[in-house]
């Protein structure tokens, strides 16, 4: 039942709202033609289950480093 896997994808998530904006997203990048929406929406679920969807955006992200620029004489 999907409240089953709402609930332990809560684990990682504490905010239901980002959950769905999270949830959301990833189900339309995971979904594939000639399936089922729910059926994506599902396996995004179980993952986030054992996976923290958080700390995969944050570390996706580098620092960017000023550039120190020279100027001709």
């Amino acid at each position: 039942m999907r409240s089953d896997l709402v609930f332990k994808a809560l684990s990682h998530v504490t905010n239901r709202y980002q959950l769905c904006q999270l949830a959301s997203k990833a189900t339309r990048k995971l979904h594939k033609p000639n399936t089922r929406l729910q059926d994506t929406t599902n396996e995004v679920l179980c993952r986030f289950e054992t996976a923290n969807p958080e700390g995969l955006a944050s570390e996706a992200t580098p620092a960017v480093q000023p550039v120190e620029r020279r100027r001709a004489a």
